[in-house]
This record gives structure tokens, sequence and C-alpha cells, in this order.
């Protein structure tokens, strides 16, 4: 397997952000839900607001780093010859990147709010910029959990949609991002 994209499948690096992405959302998506049902006197309070925004802040070098490569290689070409299904799905990859990016700065925002800084896994920080706007924390918050959902509902799309070309179109939108490059290959294997 080829560590760059080709023009008929994703390279291995593609494939490795695009699953550790995935992975990643989702268990943050995960530990946020768990978060919010903690009080403040939940002996896991203060690491687990810790541990969501030293991986969030890591999430945003990978998704700058997967904008930096996608830029950087070519882009296989799709299977869909139906030029709806074309244009809405570069609209939800358009998506995919840009709400992660808002996920981040509402975080950003929610947690810089009071002046203090995030600690990233306690190797350096990145400092506030303060209150910018009136009732940051709870406006940025309320932003934050929006697009979270919004982004889980996002990602169920894209996965429902790899799935619908895999089984029902038969082609090998899905094959590419799993390292299959072919359906005649899955079926000798």
């Amino acid at each position: 397997m080829k560590i760059n994209n080709t023009s008929e499948s994703f390279g291995l690096v593609a494939m490795a952000i695009h699953w550790l992405f995935a992975l990643t959302v989702f268990g943050l998506f995960g530990l946020g839900l768990y978060m919010v049902e903690l009080t403040y006197y939940d002996a896991w309070y203060k690491g687990s607001l810790d541990l969501h925004k030293s991986i969030g802040f890591t999430l945003l070098a990978l998704l700058v780093f997967r904008l930096l490569w996608r830029f950087k290689n070519i882009q296989p070409t799709g299977d869909s010859t139906k030029r709806w299904e074309q244009i809405s799905a570069s609209f939800v990859h358009i998506l995919l990147y840009l709400i992660p990016l808002l996920l981040m700065v509402s975080g950003y925002l929610i947690s810089t709010a009071d002046g203090r800084g995030i600690e990233v896994f306690e190797l350096f920080s990145v400092p506030s910029m303060g209150e910018l706007i009136p009732n940051q924390e709870d406006s940025a918050g309320l932003v934050h959990e929006i697009l979270a959902w919004l982004l889980i509902a996002l990602a169920g799309v894209h996965a429902l949609a790899a799935l619908k070309h895999h089984f029902i179109n038969k082609n090998n939108t899905l094959n590419r991002m799993i390292g299959r490059n072919n359906l005649t290959d899955n079926k000798d294997s």
C-alpha cells in the first residue's frame, strides 16, 4: 500500500488520518456526554475537562495536518456518476472539515472565557484572549453542543452513504478508504 493517494485509492496516511480523526471525534463526543453529567464535586470533574481540552487541541493539530495532506495529494476519483451525489458529497466533506474547526474554536472560547489558558497534556499552554463577547462561556457552550450533535449526525450520514455505495451501488467508494482497491480483489480474498 502506498503512502500517498493515487487516482484510484487513498494512501496509508490519508486513511490513517481519516480513521484516527473519526475515532477521536466519537471519543470526544462520548467524553463530552459524560462530562456534562458530572458535578464540580465529582472526582473526575477536572480530569475529564483537562483531557477533553487536550485531546481537542491535539485534534486541531491533526485537522490542520489533514487539510495540508489533502491539498498536497491527489484525490481519488469518485465512483458516482450522478451529479447530485457528487455535489452533496462535496458539500458534506466541506462540512466535515468546517464543523470540527468551529467546534474547536467554540471549545477554546468556552475554556478561556475566564482569562486562563488551556494546558495541553501539561506540556504547553495555549494562551487565553479573555472574554471577547458578553456571556462567552455560555454562548460558546451552546454553539459547541449544537455543533457536536450536528457533527455526529453528519458523520452518521457520511457512514451510511459509504455503506450505500458499497452494498447497493457496489462500487469502490468504501474500499478506497479501507485499503481495498477494487471489488474484484475483495471477491478473490
